[in-house]
């Protein structure tokens, strides 16, 4: 916190926007400081004053993604549509939104601290984005379970196999966007992870 009387000079909203950029577009650890200032516009002690170190800046950043373009994910968790359709909503809102040519490729959390460069230390940076990754495959199986409840999926349905299933592809829109895979080809491919949903549990 800024001592009292001094509050801080800049927008703390457009500074995690910035850096949600930047790590979004290169990564945790192919991000530098430097370039986190430059693309800020603070100097090395304001960014440390407000944020501690990279890595705090990375979790706000993360942060600053769950409750922006991050927050297409939530759809899985509401519970005024069918199962199904929730997991459709989350699929191909995902699909859009990494698609969507106004931002970066891909997914922060799918790609932006799963790679451990040699030598260096960044276990923290992973394990804010893997714990992301954890809460949305808990969000997944819920949904499943859900389907399972209500008669929408076969009462010996494998959860865990079918929270697999469309966690994993979910993950995987990541590097398919990034190779250059089409967004219709993605959004067909989901709607045959939706019908395999269907089909398998009749």
């Amino acid at each position: 916190m800024p001592p009292a009387g001094r509050p801080r000079a800049f927008d703390t909203e457009a500074v995690l926007e910035a850096a949600m950029l930047l790590f979004w577009e290169q990564g945790y650890e192919a991000t530098s400081l430097a370039q986190l200032r430059a693309a800020t516009g603070l100097s090395s002690a304001s960014l440390y004053g407000a944020f501690g170190s990279k890595e705090g800046l990375f979790e706000r950043a993360v942060e600053h993604y769950i409750a922006g373009p991050g927050s297409v994910t939530d759809a899985v968790a509401d519970e005024t549509v069918s199962p199904r359709e929730a997991i459709a909503r989350l699929l191909h809102g995902s699909i859009t939104m990494q698609t969507d040519p106004s931002r970066p490729r891909g997914c922060l959390i799918a790609l932006a601290g799963t790679v451990r460069a040699p030598g260096v230390d960044a276990a923290g940076a992973r394990k804010i984005v893997a714990a992301r990754r954890a809460a949305d495959r808990a969000r997944i199986r819920a949904c499943v379970a859900r389907g399972v409840a209500s008669g929408e999926l076969a009462e010996d349905a494998d959860v865990e196999g079918v929270t697999s299933m469309v966690h994993g592809f979910l993950l995987g829109v990541s590097t398919q966007v990034c190779d250059g895979t089409p967004a219709r080809d993605l959004h067909a491919a989901a709607d045959a992870v939706l019908a395999n949903w269907r089909a398998r549990h009749r």
